[in-house]
């Protein structure tokens, strides 16, 4: 039983709110039947599995490096709770696995799901000590999984699309919060940044306030272009600019919190942990489930 209980926490279920953002194709697309919602479920919950295989391989090749961590170092495998060859064995069987299937039942979101393997593996095997690329990689990863959405719909059948202004505000928004990440380690850390991972010490706060600066604005902006533009007046809602005010009370809470508490170090855990924002983000869906529903395009 503590095996068991140690290989779910090492495999991360609360970071699964990530994978969310694979039912952005729906949601903007306006579909919204019982199979679609499944098919969705069935892509995210792939997504699910494959990242906790990404995960089970990070803690075991960050083990040593966790050891010296304040928090991480009661990670399972670093604390030896989870032994490393049980680790790669689950991690393998997930992830390999998984992709497997997805070639199997639908080969254009297989397609997708393996680029995110392969990205994330490079990831783990060393691009995350490079500095910069290691946040835009992360960033890369919530684009393939909205991207992984819009493939297992349109091979259910559904006549979906992303518009090029949404996936750009989705990278920048995962930039703006990998970035916010690494700006909570440094502080954390402080001398011993370097010790825990070789990149930190090429960041600082105020470099890294700077580049949060920029993923800022740039997501806002393109999540508001996206709102009033041709595309989406004509295939979504001309009505969609009314959720922008909820999008930026987001972001400038979670700089708030990241500037202000110290937070930032697990996204997931703010946004469970702090009730403002939640409730932010649950208004912001229910409105533009309203506006499509009410203001559909056409």
């Amino acid at each position: 039983m503590d095996k068991t209980r140690a290989l779910l926490e090492t495999m991360r279920p609360r970071s699964w709110t990530k994978n969310l953002f694979v039912f952005a194709g729906i949601l903007f697309g306006r579909v919204w039947e019982i199979r679609a919602l499944g098919v969705m479920a069935l892509a995210t919950l792939g997504f699910c599995l494959v990242s906790s295989s990404i995960y089970l391989l990070n803690d075991v090749a960050d083990r040593e490096a966790d050891r010296r961590h304040p928090e991480k170092r009661n990670r399972p495998v670093a604390s030896g709770r989870l032994s490393p060859a049980a680790a790669v064995f689950w991690a393998l069987l997930l992830g390999l696995g998984t992709a497997a299937a997805a070639w199997v039942v639908a080969p254009a979101y297989a397609i997708v799901i393996t680029a995110y393997l392969l990205l994330q593996a490079g990831y783990s095997s060393g691009l995350k000590h490079v500095v910069i690329l290691d946040a835009l990689i992360i960033a890369m990863g919530f684009v393939l999984r909205a991207l992984a959405g819009v493939e297992a719909g349109l091979e259910a059948g559904y006549d979906l699309s992303i518009s090029p202004w949404l996936v750009i505000c989705t990278f920048f928004l995962a930039v703006f919060l990998a970035f916010s990440k690494r700006r909570a380690e440094v502080l954390t850390l402080g001398d011993r940044a370097e010790g825990h991972r070789k990149n930190l010490a090429q960041y600082s706060p105020q470099l890294l306030d700077q580049m949060i600066s920029i993923a800022t604005a740039s997501s806002l902006m393109g999540y508001s272009i996206y709102t009033v533009s041709d595309r989406t007046a004509t295939e979504v809602s001309s009505m969609l600019w009314v959720t922008i005010p909820f999008v930026a009370y987001g972001i400038f809470r979670y700089q708030y919190l990241v500037h202000t508490h110290g937070m930032g170090g697990s996204p997931d855990r703010v946004l469970i942990q702090d009730k403002p924002l939640l409730v932010n983000v649950l208004l912001w869906i229910a409105a533009v489930a309203t506006i499509l529903a009410v203001f559909p395009a056409g």
